[in-house]
C-alpha cells in the first residue's frame, strides 16, 4: 500500500516530461505538476495546516484545481471539495461540519468564505518553487472528506483514506490504464466519479484531459473526445444514454467508456455495441462509502444481456456478501443485501459515530474479517460468480449519478412557510427520461413555486432541486405510518404550472 503523493512521485521521477494535465491548448507536464503542488503545500503548511486537518478546495476545473488537491494531500491534510456554484447556506454547513482548516480558493470568492473565519489561499503562480513540507503521508491516513446527502436533512461526510484511492487505481482489475491513455476529467470535483478520473491518470503516468469549467452538451462531446484523443471516460448513466441518443459515434476513439450510478439501459448498451464494436464498455458500480467503485462488469462484445446489465464482480481489493436479514451470507441466487468490505470501504462519517457503527458493520458469518459496509442495495449472485443488481431496499436514490436522500429535500421543502408536508421521488418523464419531482401539501390553498424553487437554491445543491412540483391535499400514507411513496400520482408533464 502507498499514498498518492508517493505514487504521484513515482511517476513524476520516471516521466517527467510526460503532460500530466492539459486544458485546451494548455499543458503541464509531471514536474511542473510536482513542483507547483509542492509549492502549494509549502504555503499550506505555513499558514498552520497540520496532517489531519481538513481544506476546503473550491475552484472551477482548471490546471489549478489539480494542484491544490494534490498539494493538500502532500500536506499531509484532507481535501474537502466544494463545487463553485453550491449554495451559500450549505457552504456554511459544511465549513463549520468540517471544522475546515483553511480554505482554497480564487479571489473571487473571497468574499463568499471570508465570513466562515478559516484562513483563504490561493493557488501560488505555477512559477513558485519551494520544497514540500517534511511530512510522510502514510496509506491509512485521511485523504479527503465529501459530503453526500442526508437522510435527516444534514449531510454525511465520508472519510477516504489514501490507501483506498490507490486501490481504486494502480493496476485495476476494470479497466486497463497507462502512460498511453488520456482521461477526460468531466465529473464535478465534489462527486466522487472525479476521484477515478483524476487519480486513475495521474497515478498511472496518463493525460488528464480537462473539460471545459461550463457544462459540456452531448453535441459538442465528441469533438472534445477527438480533438483531445481521449481513450478512457466515464459518463453517468444519464449522460451515457443521452450521448448515445444524440451521438453515438462520439465513443468511436475510446478504448473503454465506464458508465454506472444508476441502471444501465440494455437497447442503449446493444446500440453502442452495433455502432462502436470496439469500444469496450464497463458497468461500475459503487457507494462514495467504498470509493467510487466496488463492482464492476466489463461486458463482452457479444454478450447476451438479457433484460438487464449485471455490476459485474468485485474489483482488486474489495470482498462482496450478499446477506439475508440476520446479516448472513445467503446462497447463489438468492435476493439479499450487497455487503462490500475490503480496500476500498472508507473510514466511516465525519463526526457521525452513530451513523458510522450503523452502517459499517463486521460480518458474523465464520471467516468474516474486516468491516463491511452495509450498501442498502438489493442484488443476487448468479452461478457463475457475477452479481446483479435488484435495487434499493430503503427510499435512497440514484439521480444522474448522484445518490440521494429524499429526506434531505423533504426537510427542505418542510421548512418553507407555504409548505405543510412534502414528498420527493424520481419519476419517468413523457420524454423517458427520469427525473426528480416533489409532491408538496401546502399550508393554504396559495403555493409559490418560484418562491419554493428559490428556497432549495439555497439550501440544497442543483440536483437535489427537483423539476417539478405537484401539489395534493394529503400525502398518501401506509397501513404502518409511511408515506406511501407508490401512491403519489404522476405529475402532468405537459402542464407549465408544474414547473414554475
Amino acid at each position: 500500500m502507498t499514498s498518492v503523493p508517493e505514487t504521484f512521485r513515482q511517476w513524476a521521477a520516471k516521466t517527467p516530461d510526460q503532460v500530466a494535465v492539459a486544458l485546451s491548448d494548455d499543458r503541464l507536464s509531471y514536474a511542473e505538476l510536482d513542483s507547483w503542488s509542492d509549492a502549494l503545500a509549502q504555503e499550506l503548511a505555513a499558514g498552520g495546516v497540520l496532517p489531519g486537518d481538513r481544506v476546503a478546495v473550491s475552484l472551477p476545473r482548471s490546471p489549478e484545481l489539480i494542484a491544490a488537491l494534490l498539494g493538500v494531500l502532500k500536506a499531509g491534510a484532507a481535501y474537502l471539495p466544494i463545487a463553485v456554484s453550491e449554495p451559500d447556506q450549505r457552504v456554511a454547513d459544511v465549513l463549520a461540519d468540517a471544522e475546515a482548516r483553511a480554505v482554497v480558493c480564487g479571489t473571487a470568492d473571497h468574499g463568499r468564505f471570508a465570513a466562515h473565519g478559516a484562513p483563504l489561499l490561493q493557488v501560488p503562480p505555477r512559477t513558485a518553487t519551494a520544497p514540500a513540507p517534511a511530512v510522510q503521508v502514510e496509506p491509512h491516513d485521511l485523504a479527503y472528506v465529501m459530503y453526500t446527502s442526508g437522510s435527516t436533512g444534514r449531510p454525511k461526510a465520508v472519510q477516504v483514506e489514501h490507501h483506498s484511492i490507490t486501490n481504486l487505481v494502480a493496476g485495476p482489475n476494470y479497466v486497463e490504464l497507462g502512460p498511453d491513455d488520456r482521461l477526460l476529467q468531466l465529473a464535478p470535483v465534489a462527486f466522487d466519479a472525479a476521484t477515478f478520473e483524476i487519480w486513475g491518470a495521474l497515478l498511472n503516468g496518463a493525460r488528464l484531459v480537462l473539460a471545459p469549467p461550463q457544462e459540456v452538451h452531448p453535441e459538442d462531446l465528441g469533438e472534445l473526445l477527438r480533438t483531445a484523443g481521449i481513450t478512457v471516460l466515464w459518463l453517468t448513466a444519464a449522460l451515457f444514454h443521452r450521448q448515445i441518443e444524440v451521438d453515438v459515434q462520439a465513443f468511436a476513439g475510446l478504448s473503454t467508456v465506464l458508465s454506472g450510478g444508476d441502471v444501465l439501459s440494455v437497447p442503449h448498451i446493444r446500440q453502442l455495441r452495433s455502432a462502436v464494436p470496439g469500444c469496450r464498455i464497463v458497468n461500475g458500480y459503487g457507494p462514495t462509502e467504498t470509493t467510487t467503485f466496488a463492482v464492476c462488469h466489463r461486458i463482452g462484445a457479444d454478450e447476451d444481456l438479457g433484460q438487464s446489465v449485471p455490476i459485474g464482480r468485485a474489483i482488486q481489493g474489495a470482498e462482496l456478501e450478499i446477506v439475508d436479514a440476520e446479516g448472513l451470507p445467503v446462497p447463489d441466487g438468492t435476493p439479499g443485501e450487497l455487503w462490500i468490505g475490503g480496500a476500498g470501504v472508507s473510514r466511516g462519517y465525519w463526526r457521525r459515530p452513530e451513523l458510522t457503527g450503523t452502517v459499517f458493520v463486521t460480518g458474523a458469518w465464520e471467516g468474516a474479517t474486516g468491516r463491511f459496509y452495509r450498501s442498502g442495495d438489493q442484488a443476487r449472485r448468479r452461478p457463475d460468480g457475477v452479481i446483479e443488481f435488484l435495487g434499493r431496499i430503503d427510499d435512497q436514490f440514484k439521480l444522474r449519478g448522484f445518490r440521494i436522500e429524499p429526506g434531505e429535500i423533504e426537510n427542505a421543502l418542510a421548512a418553507h412557510p407555504q409548505v405543510r408536508s412534502a414528498a420527493v421521488g424520481v419519476r419517468e418523464s413523457h420524454l423517458g427520461d427520469r427525473r426528480l419531482v416533489a409532491w408538496v401539501v401546502p399550508e393554504s390553498e396559495e403555493l409559490d413555486r418560484r418562491s419554493l424553487r428559490a428556497h432549495l437554491n439555497e439550501r440544497v445543491p442543483e440536483h437535489m432541486v427537483p423539476a417539478v412540483f405537484v401539489t395534493l391535499d394529503e400525502l398518501p400514507i401506509t397501513t404502518n405510518g409511511k408515506v406511501d411513496r407508490k401512491a403519489l400520482p404522476a405529475p402532468d408533464w405537459t402542464s407549465r404550472s408544474t414547473y414554475l
